[in-house]
Formats: structure tokens, sequence, C-alpha cells
């Protein structure tokens, strides 16, 4: 005969594993739920002879336990601890961005979580005979909790990077609203990387290379595209018409809409467009 006695004060708690018990698909196994001392006691017995069934089986419950309902809490506590120079607001976004992390790759990190989980429980579980949760959790979970903090680690990274982005769009907007159009209509004739820039003859215009005098200051860098951001920035056309000859919205352009906002006007079915999206972009300058 096996028994684990599980004690918890929290309610949420309690109730999760109470619910659990219930659904235990093994015969030869009754629980009850008591108050002693300190803790309230889910006790779970077991009188059947497939101890390491059962072991797994509560240790099962009790890994998505803990990720179900501690886990929200020990993000929090572990960013907070970590980073703890973020503000209340910026917390939350990073921890919006865990979860949309462990969204994104579901499957490998709940099995890394709930293998790391199951491996703890199922060990501990060989040799006693009781668990407080809430202290288990604090001390016997640190590969557990590594797991944790390199996805708020990733998500810190991702949060700065977005933080940047956008104050790196906030000063270009302050600028151009700033400072008086240099030309009145520009035409973007984009194709990825294979791009460039027309005026309103339609005669090309030569891309400023010259990143060293650009009007931005930012890491954040879109390749060949950083030539033409720096010449639109030089020029601050009233009118941008950007042609997707691809018809690919990228990043790129969504940031140049960003940017110029109701300046840019795009389109994919334009005689411009019509014109680039039968030819060889690098082959044509102009009309």
């Amino acid at each position: 005969m096996k028994s684990i006695c599980i004690k918890t004060n929290n309610s949420n708690l309690l109730n999760y594993l109470l619910t659990e018990c219930k659904s235990l698909d093994m015969d030869s196994i009754c629980f009850s739920a008591n108050q002693f001392k300190s803790y309230q006691n889910v006790i779970i017995h077991y009188t059947g002879e497939d101890t390491s069934s059962f072991i797994s089986r509560v240790s099962s419950i009790l890994s998505c336990l803990v990720m179900d309902e501690m886990e929200d809490d020990m993000l929090k506590s572990l960013l907070l601890r970590n980073y703890f120079y973020f503000d209340a607001l910026e917390r939350k976004k990073i921890i919006s961005i865990c979860y949309d992390l462990s969204s994104e790759d579901f499957t490998q990190i709940f099995d890394q979580k709930y293998t790391c989980l199951m491996n703890v429980f199922t060990s501990f579980l060989q040799d006693h005979k009781s668990i407080v949760l809430s202290g288990f959790v604090h001390f016997r979970l640190r590969e557990y909790q590594k797991l944790l903090e390199d996805i708020i680690d990733e998500a810190v990274n991702i949060y700065l990077v977005e933080k940047e982005y956008e104050e790196f769009i906030s000063l270009l907007k302050l600028y151009i609203g700033s400072q008086k159009p240099q030309k009145e209509v520009v035409h973007l004739i984009y194709s990825g990387e294979d791009s460039f820039l027309l005026d309103e003859r339609k005669n090309k215009i030569n891309v400023s290379e010259d990143l060293l005098n650009a009007k931005y200051l930012s890491d954040i860098s879109f390749s060949t595209n950083d030539y033409l951001l720096n010449t639109l920035l030089n020029l601050l056309p009233r009118q941008i018409f950007i042609h997707l000859i691809d018809g690919c919205m990228d990043e790129f352009i969504q940031t140049l809409i960003l940017i110029f906002d109701s300046r840019v006007k795009v389109c994919t079915d334009c005689p411009i467009c019509h014109l680039y999206q039968t030819h060889k972009i690098p082959n044509l300058s102009h009309f």
C-alpha cells in the first residue's frame, strides 16, 4: 500500500487536486481531504500492486497543477526578482510576450516543462509520503524555474527591441513633422531588396548610401532597404506611392507606413505596377 499526503492552504490548488483525484482512472484508489494543523491535506491511498504507475499518475497531476495554477505567479515573481527595474506596465507586457512565446512553440515548451516536473515529483514521491506544495515549488523546482527564466529572458529581449522600434518610429515622425517636404511625389518600386525610387517624372532617384549621415540613429536594420529609408528621409516627399510589385506587405513597408503615415499610398494594380510586374526590376530604371 502507498499513501501520499499533499499539503496546501490555497483553495484553488485544493479544488484542483480534488477534481483531478476524482478522475483518477486506477483501481484500488481512494482519497480524502482534511484539515490538520497548518494545512489542508489531500490524502491519496493506493492498495494495489502497481506502485510505480500510481506514483506516475500522482506526479502527472502535480506537474499539471504547477503549470496550470502556479506558473503564472512563478513567472511574475521571477521577472520581478531578475528585472526589478521594469515598472508594472512593462512587466505586464513582458509576461504577455512570455505567453506568446509559449503558444508559438507550445508542444516543445510544454514537453520540456512537463518532463522536468515529472522527473522531480516522481523521484521525490518514491521516497516520501507527504509533500508541502508551496515549499516544494520554492526549493525543489530549480530546473523548472530555469526553464521559466529562459522564457523570461527571451521575452525581455523581444520587449526591448519592440520598445526601441516604437521609439525609433516616434522620433522619425517628429522629425518629418518638423520639416518641409523636399519633393512633391516619390514612387517606390518595391520588390524586396530589388527596389528603387522614381521621381514625379518617373526618373530614377539616386539612393543615398551615406548611412553615417542618416536621419536616424538605431540598431534596427532593414539591410539594403536602409538606403531607401535614408533617401526618403532626406527627400521628405509630400506623397509616397509604394508599388508592391510582388504584392508583399513586409516589415519594411509597414514601417514606412508608420513613419510617413498619411503621406503613403500603397498600390498593386496601377500602370506603374503593371509595367514592372511584367519586367525584371533590375533591368529597368525609368519609363
